[in-house]
């Protein structure tokens, strides 16, 4: 962290609660993560719909009964737009060989979600009709219960509605570690 030093501002701007977006980020940067694809079918994009899908890290478990997930998107997105409409949806617990997967949809300016979907091996939810990752480590079809505005992200809280541990048991997690994908071993 960066402490001001008499004459010089600290990085970035503070917020009314002083700590800057840079010292925040760099905190946060701290805490390891696993890494979901959440995806989503938009029925109203062109004549067949199509398949959304987000990387995100801020994903977790809420409840166990009911068995309840939440996902942090930022609003403004493709994604948050689509989940406000589109009450079902699926969260894939990547392996790390999925890296590659994780990156491309994380990418701000990619190509179109259909394109990234032809190369990835998947299969639609039973529940959800949301595309799930083949060989993740665990795949979720989830419904939206709630959803909360919490400062430039919203909160989407969810009843899991199915689950399934496509991938081998001694698959390895992706993670999310000072601003780069990481293996546990």
């Amino acid at each position: 962290m960066s402490h001001a030093v008499q004459g010089q501002a600290p990085t970035g701007i503070p917020h009314a609660e002083g700590v800057s977006e840079d010292e925040f980020r760099a905190a946060m940067a701290r805490l390891a993560a696993g890494v979901v694809l959440v995806t989503a079918y938009d029925p109203d994009d062109g004549p067949n719909g199509e398949d959304v899908g987000m990387t995100a890290t801020a994903f977790m478990s809420v409840s166990l009964d009911p068995p309840l997930v939440m996902v942090s998107v930022r609003d403004g997105s493709r994604m948050d737009e689509l989940l406000e409409r589109q009450p079902l949806w699926a969260a894939s617990l990547l392996t790390d060989g999925q890296r590659q997967t994780a990156g491309r949809f994380a990418m701000k300016g990619r190509l179109s979600d259909r394109l990234l979907f032809q190369e990835v091996p998947h299969t639609r939810g039973e529940h959800s009709g949301a595309a799930l990752v083949d060989d993740a480590l665990a795949v979720l079809e989830c419904r939206t219960e709630q959803r909360v505005r919490a400062g430039d992200h919203t909160l989407v809280i969810a009843r899991v509605l199915g689950a399934a541990l496509p991938h081998a048991p001694d698959a390895e997690p992706l993670t999310y570690y000072r601003g780069r994908y990481r293996s546990l071993s």
